[in-house]
């Protein structure tokens, strides 16, 4: 119970864990190896905690959940990515968890329910890579385009356009184009409020970690578990009671995880592709996009 209670007060404060250790009156080295064996424990409950709708059941719920919310038809979740800050890895790569901000960080991928319960997570990839590599590269979309999931995704417009991915118009000139982004933005801020939650709950991650890179990506999963034990159980959504301390100690630990000044930084070297990414979805929607428009919005 002790470890347990060392390794949730560590995820939950954001501390270091030497100051975690003075709490439970032990060594670093104690928390250190503590969070490591129960963070690895709770990881190992991904499968079981943390799911894509897969049943027809499972995803016409979803859907209606989506649609009641947004007025947005066959929706499974809504997908983005979160930086989680870290300390540099160290060795020939580390310069590419440098993110486009200029500290070094995790870019992780997330999947939601408008309930804030997270079926997909991606804690694998360097700060410097986009979005939408992380998500042609993933299972889930795997899945998606060979048809084993029924839906679709909404994301903001850093994503290609697909018949499984539904972006917002960036012109949209009709009426019916323009309840269509309404809606798409209404149904993709679950997300955002889900990214602000699971960070409000855990301020580890949203403070930055000063674990090895292997420790940090288990944390960050166990902690969407935790996170997804907490919504289900119908836990209250955790507040932000005092901003101002909590921005205070954001900045001092960034000054600590950032070696180098974070103003005009240049972009990350996939930034080139992503903007040309986006300029060919700005010509055109795709045929998917189109029919929704025209059959549910006009």
């Amino acid at each position: 119970m002790n470890q347990l209670l060392v390794a949730l007060r560590f995820y939950a404060t954001g501390s270091f864990q030497l100051v975690v250790g003075d709490t439970f009156a032990v060594s670093k080295s104690t928390v250190c190896q503590t969070v490591h064996r129960v963070t690895e424990a709770i990881a190992s409950l991904r499968d079981q905690y943390v799911k894509i709708p897969a049943t027809v059941d499972e995803q016409r719920k979803t859907m209606q959940s989506f649609f009641n919310r947004s007025k947005m038809p066959g929706i499974i979740g809504a997908i983005d990515c979160t930086h989680i800050a870290i300390q540099s890895p160290g060795g020939d790569d580390a310069e590419i968890y440098r993110n486009r901000k200029g500290y070094f960080s995790v870019n992780v991928q997330l999947v939601c329910e408008p309930t804030g319960y997270i079926s997909d997570v991606v804690a694998r990839w360097p700060g410097s890579v986009h979005d939408s590599t992380i998500f042609d590269n993933s299972k889930l979309r795997a899945m998606l385009e060979t048809q084993q999931i029924s839906g679709c995704l909404v994301g903001d417009g850093g994503y290609a356009c697909r018949r499984y991915m539904l972006t917002p118009l960036n012109n949209p000139t009709t009426a019916a184009e323009r309840a269509y982004n309404s809606a798409q933005i209404l149904a993709r801020n679950g997300i955002e409020r889900t990214i602000g939650m699971l960070k409000r709950r855990f301020p580890a991650l949203k403070y930055g970690l000063r674990l090895k890179l292997s420790n940090t990506l288990h944390v960050i999963v166990a902690t969407v578990v935790l996170h997804n034990i907490a919504v289900t159980m119908g836990e209250d959504e955790p507040g932000d009671d005092d901003e101002q301390l909590q921005q205070y100690v954001a900045e001092k630990r960034l000054q600590l995880l950032c070696d180098m000044d974070t103003d005009d930084q240049a972009p990350a070297a996939d930034t080139d592709a992503h903007t040309a990414a986006a300029a060919g979805n700005q010509q055109a929607a795709t045929a998917v996009r189109r029919a929704l428009i025209d059959m549910h919005f006009a």
